[in-house]
């Protein structure tokens, strides 16, 4: 367990944000602010990510217990919980290890199943970078440009780029623990018995993260979970549809 960063907004009812691979807590602060109108929000960075320690391990189980000492240092013994891809995988199995600490789960855009690999290209590009000689953020962009044509794609990787005292830059995610413990992080949450608790699973209608024939797994797991999908929207369904996710999350938590 080690103690994550964090940042916290408003008052009332927790609710904890997670978000996914090779991101930071701070993809998620204008959904946690409006969030935050009738809750405390915390939006922790989870490990090898953003300001929180490295460590050379990183799984499932393990977030899950960095969550559990998260919350139990923060006198948080209930919270809804929310995790979007990686950070949804965290959040399930946190709910199915610990059912008695999650009030309300929801999940973004991620199934409980093993996902093959589809981030090569990224961690090929951010591993080419020889961070020692470059010169600022646009020379970083340059090098991301060949392997990583998407312009939106590189400036949410680039936002993880930090300069040292030095001069010289890093990145603020743990990269190579990450490369080599990839594996780990396709895989599925590990559990004996389903959450009972209610959950809300929203996929993005343009993101191929959760199919309709997941829909059967998600409920294996999760009984008392419905699922909503928002048209139009891909992986990143808080970037291109968050007025709508913020609805459906509201009308979930505070019914």
């Amino acid at each position: 367990m080690i103690n994550l960063n964090h940042k916290t907004f408003g008052q009332g009812d927790p609710i904890v944000i997670l978000h996914g691979l090779f991101g930071t807590l701070d993809n998620w602060q204008t959904l946690g602010k409006q969030l935050a109108d009738n809750h405390t929000v915390y939006i922790p960075d989870q490990r090898n990510h953003g300001r929180s320690p490295h460590h050379d391990d990183i799984d499932y189980p393990c977030m899950a217990e960095d969550l559990l000492y998260f919350l139990e240092s923060n006198w948080m013994f209930k919270t809804h919980l929310i995790g979007h891809s990686m950070g949804g995988k965290v959040a399930m199995q946190f709910a199915l290890l610990h059912p008695d600490m999650v009030d309300k789960l929801v999940v973004i855009d991620i199934a409980p199943k093993k996902y093959p690999p589809g981030h090569q290209q990224i961690f090929d590009a951010l591993r080419s970078i020889d961070l020692r000689t470059i010169g600022g953020r646009d020379e970083a962009d340059a090098q991301l440009k060949t392997g990583i044509p998407d312009y939106a794609v590189r400036q949410f990787l680039l936002k993880g780029l930090t300069r040292t005292k030095d001069g010289h830059y890093r990145w603020k995610m743990n990269l190579e623990s990450l490369y080599r413990n990839y594996d780990n992080l396709l895989a599925a949450p590990e559990a004996t018995e389903p959450y009972e608790g209610e959950a809300l699973f929203v996929r993005g209608g343009a993101s191929p993260y959760v199919e309709d024939e997941d829909i059967g797994l998600i409920l294996d797991w999760f009984p008392n979970a419905r699922v909503e999908t928002i048209a139009g929207a891909g992986h990143w369904v808080h970037v291109d549809a968050g007025e709508q996710l913020v609805e459906l999350i509201r009308g979930f938590v505070d019914s």
